[in-house]
């Protein structure tokens, strides 16, 4: 398939406490809180962005605030890692930024090339600080709390967790344009588009291992980029085409999305990059019955797959 999909446009992850959420992203890891709102699905739950100066899709994490939600479990079938890119120079810089700051981290340690540190956000959440040898599209970022020379770069990678990793794989490369770029072990990397720092995807087989379960500490989804309402219709069809059951085009005010489980179990979003945040209102949308949650798991069957 002749795709349009660009990279990684945001991940979603839950968290059980959106002030120390917020001095974690933005005190330790110098993002910006681009928006506050609240899940458009179920207003009771509150939804921080952070991102560059602007949100460019490609630089985003947002977050679910679950006050009483319990820890989540990493396993397979969901998003398990979140890679940031960093410059190659500034490894230094955060190995001891993140000392003075009293955040554990592992390594570097040497994947595909790149080096990587590894890290836990204050809910569990599994992070890497990818200082990648080939340059990041995305400029240096001002004004945080990181010197812009040292600053992340926008998202890097995402690693998906399936217990036998033949059907995504299928899916990737037939269905969404992806191409293997690189395995070690268990651990495959996939590029999209450009390829590079933003356009990569990983997936590790962890056949044998339990299940992931959602709360705290997880990757609810990741969002890959499309440019406009038209590329993903395609995309919508193409992957009817290919038997999964992909939702209607939803329009979230600041780009519009669908959304799929992939044959392993993992939320896939496909979101366009426009509107954007400057030009999206800030109302949300009225409540609807059901939680996002629940919407995409009814959504979203556990299907055949491919």
């Amino acid at each position: 398939m002749n795709t349009q999909l660009l990279g990684l446009h945001h991940a979603t992850a839950i968290t059980g406490d959106a002030r120390r959420n917020e001095d974690f992203y933005t005190r330790v890891l110098g993002l910006k809180l681009v928006k506050r709102t609240v899940n458009f699905d179920d207003p009771d739950v509150e939804h921080l962005y952070y991102g560059d100066a602007s949100g460019t899709p490609g630089t985003l994490v947002t977050f679910f605030a679950w006050p009483d939600g319990q820890p989540g479990r990493h396993g397979a079938g969901a998003f398990g890692e979140l890679a940031f890119s960093i410059p190659r120079a500034a490894l230094a810089f955060w190995i001891g930024h993140l000392i003075r700051h009293g955040v554990r981290a592992s390594g570097p340690e040497r994947q595909f090339g790149d080096q990587v540190l590894s890290l836990h956000d204050p809910d569990g959440l599994l992070i890497e600080l990818v200082a990648a040898p080939e340059a990041d599209p995305q400029p240096d970022w001002t004004g945080g709390a990181v010197p812009a020379e040292h600053a992340i770069r926008g998202l890097h990678h995402t690693t998906l967790w399936a217990a036998g990793a033949g059907p995504t794989h299928q899916l990737l490369t037939a269905t969404l344009g992806f191409r293997q770029v690189a395995q070690h072990e268990s651990l495959t990397r996939y590029a999209v588009g450009a390829g590079g720092p933003g356009a990569l995807l990983q997936v590790r087989d962890v056949a044998g291992f339990w299940e992931a379960s959602g709360g705290a500490g997880t990757l609810h989804h990741v969002a890959l980029r499309t440019p406009d309402r038209e590329q993903a219709q395609a995309l919508q069809a193409a992957l009817g085409a290919a038997g999964l059951e992909p939702t209607e085009l939803i329009d979230r005010r600041f780009f519009q999305s669908l959304y799929l489980r992939e044959p392993g179990g993992a939320i896939i979003e496909i979101a366009t990059d426009g509107p954007g945040f400057g030009a999206a209102g800030g109302a949300p949308e009225p409540a609807r019955e059901e939680t996002e949650w629940q919407a995409l798991e009814r959504a979203l069957p556990r299907g055949p797959g491919i």
